[in-house]
């Protein structure tokens, strides 16, 4: 699933934390880092959103109910 215009880092890793199952970040070399864990986050935050945003981000979420929820959280900002 792609996620678009995330600007509120915090918000975006505290949606994450709620998820039941594993959330990955695929990166453009199909490389998959799980952000579940806070030394990915930590990582991640580093050097994809450096600039404060990042336009597009490609998430592989396990759990359907994780699935929906980061659905809500694109379109509803929850």
């Amino acid at each position: 699933m792609k996620v678009h215009n995330i600007k509120d880092v915090e918000k975006f890793f505290k949606v994450i934390e709620e998820c039941k199952g594993t959330v990955e970040l695929v990166s453009s070399e199909g490389d998959r880092i799980n952000l579940k864990s806070k030394l990915s986050q930590y990582f991640s935050m580093a050097t994809i959103f450096s600039n404060g945003f990042i336009d597009e981000l490609e998430l592989v979420a396990h759990d359907p109910e994780d699935v929906e929820r980061l659905i809500k959280y694109m379109y509803q900002g929850i």
